[in-house]
């Protein structure tokens, strides 16, 4: 079984730790190895073989977290133009390298999973599931509680002879009340983004459904030498195409395999704090030259050598680092993303 690694992302939603130059899933955000790092140790549970998709911008820091893994298997991106040409790129390299029918684990590097197990059965269980129907299968994660900020996969019957079911539906991002609704259905799972199949399910698929991701891959395989300045050419000419709108939405014959394993997308302060064993009060402290009085429930990360002091403060993330500072609410902090944008505007 193969893993591609899909490793992108502009960096804004963790701020100041988190930047477009150095974004997210390079951090060590939850222990001694990054996001990335852990993404890549689980992928090797999964199979022998691991691609690795990002962009050029941040190729060299990707390579340098991952020293062990070949240089072809490094697929750079000249550019980014969406997750749907992002995997059209890897489905055009796989093919000219490996059988058609071999499945393929697309996954993001910027998951936090403690339970590396039930997350490569998961993902053979998509595996086999896909063979079996012939359908691209996703994976889905069982809500824990109504979250508005992340999309849904309604699921229907189940797909005779394996562990997944047929989707239903997809959902965006719910307002509370839809959101605490489908938690009570019972029926509805988190959308990871996570999709499994053979080059010859996917083209397959679309083929059917999805002609803007076929003209992408036409093209590509045009192209006789994935090294070639022409290649990198042809990318950039595309359009951004998200493989949710241009394949998953499109199409009434994708399975789904709920998840044997825990998940969590670090998208807020609030998701990093809850990713990392607080103390009796509920307080994280990572770095030197903290001083703390009466406080509960905060995140406190000081990456320099000055002293950070927080008195008197309770739900509260505090973030000093050379990029800047950050002192925010825990549940306003996905706000940041709108500060970044603010701060970009004044220096440009």
């Amino acid at each position: 079984m193969i893993t591609v690694i899909i490793a992108g992302g502009s960096g804004t939603r963790l701020w100041p730790l988190s930047t477009s130059d150095y974004p997210k899933h390079l951090l060590k955000l939850t222990g001694d190895r990054s996001l990335l790092q852990s993404a890549y140790d689980r992928a090797k549970e999964v199979g022998d073989t691991v691609y690795v998709v990002t962009e050029a911008g941040h190729a060299h820091h990707v390579k340098d977290q991952l020293t062990d893994l070949p240089d072809e298997n490094f697929l750079i991106e000249p550019g980014r133009r969406g997750t749907g040409n992002c995997i059209v790129f890897a489905l055009d390299v796989i093919s000219r390298r490996h059988d058609l029918d071999e499945p393929i684990a697309f996954v993001h590097s910027d998951h936090h999973i403690r339970d590396v197990d039930g997350y490569a059965k998961s993902l053979q269980s998509a595996a086999n599931a896909s063979k079996t129907s012939n359908k691209v299968t996703l994976i889905g994660i069982e809500p824990t509680f109504p979250s508005i900020g992340f999309g849904y996969i309604e699921r229907d019957s189940e797909v005779e002879g394996s562990s997944a079911y047929r989707i239903e539906s997809f959902k965006e991002k719910p307002d509370f009340e839809t959101a605490q609704s489908y938690l009570n259905a019972g029926n509805y799972l988190w959308n990871c983004g996570y999709f499994v199949g053979s080059v010859n399910t996917f083209m397959s698929e679309i083929r059917r459904v999805a002609p803007n991701l076929e003209n992408s891959f036409n093209k590509l395989s045009e192209v006789s030498d994935i090294l070639d300045s022409s290649y990198n050419e042809t990318y950039l000419s595309f359009e951004d195409l998200v493989i949710d709108y241009e394949l998953a939405e499109k199409s009434d014959n994708l399975a789904v395999v709920p998840a044997n394993f825990d998940w969590m997308d670090i998208g807020s302060f609030k998701d990093l704090h809850d990713a990392n064993q607080s103390n009796e009060k509920g307080n994280f402290f990572k770095g030197s030259a903290i001083y703390d009085d009466e406080v509960e429930n905060i995140y406190v990360q000081n990456d320099e050598e000055k002293p950070v002091v927080v008195i008197g403060l309770d739900n509260i993330v505090v973030i000093n680092t050379p990029n800047g500072i950050l002192v925010a609410r825990k549940d306003l902090s996905q706000r940041v993303k709108e500060a970044v944008a603010r701060i970009k505007e004044d220096q440009a």
